[in-house]
């Protein structure tokens, strides 16, 4: 059996019990990990007894303001000085972005020395939500009472940074129609979209929607009156898949989904146990890597869709396409929702981040 330690903050900035959380979820087998998140409980442990010891420095923008107080940038070239001189490895962590993200942006605390990063990947944003909704008690309906299709909406696609790939993909939409009759928000356009008061989260004004605290909340409505989400996930590149809380939100309401992100972000989620709809209408946007190309290919998609929802029938009187759609894909919607909170299949992912570390962390003390 190896100990590690991790002291999951150095300077104690306030999320270090999120680090805890993801680390307590691991089955590792023949790891043990003892963490604590106060620099100055450090004399409580004997440190001599790991086999290897971790300090994370806390990298997120919130970051920057703290850091440009000279005794903090003091006090932290400090405490790192003294934890390197004590065996320690460094995780520099902000798992709530992608690599990509982390990479075009300049990172605070800025310190100089050898460490790994601690990115999004699949894992972080599923903890977070596994964690906030296991003991949720959602009232999602789906399923149609005789001719009355209560869905009155195609699409639901909401939108908040205005980021270069979601700004596209969300012109080209509009210009082609295809949002005329969805639920849609862009609250980061210089005009912004904002959700009628109706589908915006209960306490919520839609004029002041919060820039942090609520993206991982979930409102049943918006759900129930679309057909389909059209998920606008953080990046489209094709070096990394990174999932968030905009993934897991329609699997956790079993409804069906699109997703504009990176390239073979589908490959990756059905990699991971979860099943998509390849045998309802074309998935091959997944495998395009060139991102215009994609977006054209989604444009595509959704036009079809909608013109299968606009055959003729008033959506809120049924769409047999749909219906069928929703009655056939019961068992692989039901399917994701159990694969989503299956803890067991959730630690497989986390062991694979700390795998991450320990393998970093080896490999340091091997060059040293």
């Amino acid at each position: 059996m190896q100990r590690n330690f991790i002291l999951t903050d150095v300077m104690k900035t306030g999320f270090h019990q999120d680090l805890e959380s993801f680390i307590s979820m691991h089955t590792l087998k023949n790891q043990t990990f003892d963490t604590v998140g106060q620099y100055y409980d450090l004399h409580l442990f004997d440190l001599d007894k790991y086999d290897r010891k971790f300090a994370v420095i806390d990298v997120r923008s919130e970051m920057k303001m703290m850091s440009e107080n000279p005794q903090f940038a003091e006090e932290l070239k400090k405490r790192c000085a003294l934890l390197h001189s004590q065996g320690f490895v460094f995780i520099k962590a902000t798992p709530w972005e992608s690599l990509e993200n982390v990479n075009s942006t300049k990172l605070y605390p800025e310190i100089d020395l050898h460490h790994c990063k601690w990115t999004g990947d699949v894992s972080w944003f599923w903890h977070l939500m596994f964690k906030k909704h296991k003991n949720t008690k959602f009232k999602f309906t789906h399923d149609h009472n005789g001719s009355y299709w209560h869905k009155k909406h195609d699409f639901l696609y909401l939108n908040k940074t205005a980021r270069p790939h979601r700004v596209k993909l969300y012109d080209e939409l509009l210009e082609a129609g295809v949002l005329e009759n969805s639920i849609h928000t862009f609250i980061g356009k210089d005009v912004p979209k904002r959700l009628d008061n109706k589908y915006e989260l209960p306490g919520i004004d839609p004029e002041h929607y919060p820039r942090f605290g609520k993206d991982q909340d979930i409102y049943e409505l918006p759900y129930i009156d679309t057909v389909c989400s059209l998920v606008s996930e953080t990046n489209d590149n094709d070096y990394e898949v990174f999932m968030t809380e905009k993934i897991w939100k329609p699997i956790i309401a079993q409804h069906v989904f699109i997703v504009h992100g990176n390239y073979l972000y589908l490959q990756r989620l059905r990699e991971i146990g979860f099943k998509t709809f390849s045998a309802y209408f074309d998935e091959s946007y997944d495998l395009e890597k060139d991102k215009d190309k994609r977006i054209d290919k989604l444009v595509s998609l959704c036009k079809e869709l909608k013109s299968q929802c606009d055959d003729g029938s008033q959506v809120e009187r049924g769409n047999k396409k749909w219906q069928d759609i929703y009655l056939q894909t019961q068992s692989l919607r039901k399917h994701n929702y159990d694969t989503f909170f299956n803890e067991e299949k959730l630690s497989k992912q986390i062991n694979k981040t700390l795998e991450l570390f320990l393998e970093f962390a080896d490999t340091s003390q091997v060059s040293s």
